[in-house]
């Protein structure tokens, strides 16, 4: 992470916790398809395949805005080894955020499934119907999946430790409002 500004801007804030909740989101909705066969199996397929869209093109916009305003640099005092544990995650998280909804329209187009997100926008086929092709996409997208909620876990005990333990301001940069100012204040 590099950067000059000690928070992410208001853009980047509001965009990583709109994804934080979408994904938290898709990720329950994921496991509730899985344990049910139940009528509530299509309701939760439709909202899983158009929240996938959702955070693909939030993502996409993320990724752009990162690039052009970086992020705020990492405390010097923090120990290189998490600092490349951080560098390594945060690109693991986007590469996921990015490869998650694309193995899962690859998926259903393999499958042969029509592909209608908000109930109503056909997503044009773009893969032949394959059964290999789509237990290998099924098979991805659903071991993927299991390594994505590890570490979006990661990724939340790692933001508690520097807001509860180090309080090192990193929680704070990407913090809705400042915590650090708040407590400061306080005492």
């Amino acid at each position: 992470m590099t950067g000059e500004t000690p928070r992410f801007n208001p853009l980047q804030r509001l965009l990583h916790w709109v994804m934080a909740v979408c994904i938290l989101a898709m990720l329950f909705i994921g496991v509730g398809m899985l344990s049910t066969v139940t009528p509530k199996f299509l309701p939760l397929m439709e909202t899983h395949k158009s929240l996938g869209v959702v955070i693909l093109v939030l993502v996409l916009i993320r990724l752009a805005v990162r690039l052009r305003y970086g992020a705020p640099a990492l405390p010097k005092d923090l120990p290189e080894p998490m600092k490349l544990a951080a560098e390594l995650s945060h690109y693991a998280l986007y590469a996921l955020m990015i490869a998650m909804p694309l193995l899962g329209l690859a998926l259903l187009f393999t499958a042969d499934y029509p592909v209608v997100i908000f109930g109503r926008t056909w997503v044009p086929q773009i893969l032949p119907q394959s059964d290999s092709l789509h237990t290998l996409f099924w098979n991805a997208h659903y071991y993927l999946a299991f390594c994505f909620f590890a570490l979006v876990l990661l990724h939340i005990a790692a933001a508690l430790y520097h807001a509860l333990v180090r309080r090192d301001g990193v929680f704070e940069a990407m913090a809705s409002v400042s915590t650090h100012h708040q407590s400061a204040a306080a005492e």
